[in-house]
């Protein structure tokens, strides 16, 4: 029998009472988190990550992008980016009539939280479990400066939002394989992990392209993307990359994968990437996968792919092509 959750046990003992009525509003949890403590009927999940909004929904929970109305309380789960973490406190404290619980593991800086949520307000003793900390305050004025942050351009005027992967800059990555993306890559495309859209962007300078499938599972991100974006020949999906499949095999596939889970890497994202990637081409098709140097993608590329090459590279990243995707 697993363990206790930190919310689990505050509130059976911690002292953490959450209204008897009214909706609770819970900003961000990742699938895994333990929300059986809550009473489901009265949850809505707030997330703009497509894998934890599935994986909720598929547990009967509420889901939503965006909160609606006014709640009783808020629970916020700790992000991996502060900036990300103090915008949803702010926004969790802009909706709340009653408290608001921040639960996060030490990784994540929940103790840096902590402290700086401190000097605002009057925050309840911390419960510490599992390297981690759960502690709450009642919502109030004092974190508008927290609140998200507005889009702002980078190079080569593309819209980013805080928070958002590569937002302060061309991703070196990504500008990597753009510019070895060869000028007759096919007429289907898929971006997979699309991000703000740079990839798509380049690509779609090649007149032999139809339509590129622009997939990204971070709601913000891909807004981002329909800004950056807005040639006709682009679709966008509000998606998993690792799940979502065309209607039709595409010729041709361009990625550059996550590679962390939370603030652990981990390539078998990347893997999942390179499985997807083959599972949606045609016989012909190829893929283009840019990646760090030291992440070992080759084996999985050569399970997948008749034919592996690294076609550019630099000691910081490398470019490889698969192509004869194996059946």
């Amino acid at each position: 029998m697993s363990a206790p959750s930190r919310l689990a046990l505050a509130l059976d003992e911690g002292g953490l009472r959450l209204p008897e009525e009214g909706r609770i509003a819970v900003f961000a949890p990742r699938a895994g988190e333990d929300l059986s403590a809550l009473p489901k009927a009265r949850c809505e999940v707030i997330t703009g990550f497509a894998p934890d909004h599935a994986h909720f929904e598929a547990l009967g929970f509420a889901c939503r992008t965006a909160p609606e109305g006014r709640y009783g309380a808020a629970l916020v789960f700790v992000a991996r980016a502060r900036a990300k973490s103090e915008a949803l406190i702010a926004e969790a404290v802009a909706v709340s009539d009653g408290l608001v619980v921040v639960d996060g593991a030490k990784t994540d800086g929940v103790e840096t939280l902590l402290r700086a949520c401190r000097k605002r307000v009057e925050v309840a003793p911390a419960l510490s479990k599992a390297h981690g900390k759960l502690f709450h305050f009642p919502a109030g004025p004092g974190f508008e400066d927290w609140a998200a942050g507005a889009p702002h351009r980078i190079e080569g005027g593309f819209v980013t939002l805080p928070g958002v992967f590569s937002a302060d800059a061309v991703d070196p990555a990504s500008r990597l394989l753009a510019d070895h993306l060869p000028k007759k890559p096919g007429r289907l495309l898929a971006d997979l992990g699309a991000g703000w859209g740079y990839l798509s962007a380049r690509a779609l300078e090649r007149e032999t392209v139809e339509e590129i499938h622009l997939v990204e599972a971070e709601l913000a991100a891909l807004e981002c993307a329909r800004a950056n974006v807005t040639d006709a020949r682009a679709r966008f999906h509000w998606a998993d990359a690792t799940r979502w499949r065309p209607e039709a095999p595409v010729d041709c596939v361009i990625m550059n994968p996550p590679f962390h889970a939370g603030r652990s890497p981990d390539p078998g994202l990347g893997r999942a990437f390179i499985e997807s990637a083959k599972s949606m081409l045609a016989p012909r098709g190829q893929v283009f996968l840019v990646a760090n140097r030291h992440l070992p993608y080759e084996a999985e590329m050569a399970r997948h792919f008749g034919e592996v090459s690294e076609v550019a590279g630099d000691a910081r990243f490398k470019l490889l092509q698969g192509a004869r995707p194996r059946r």
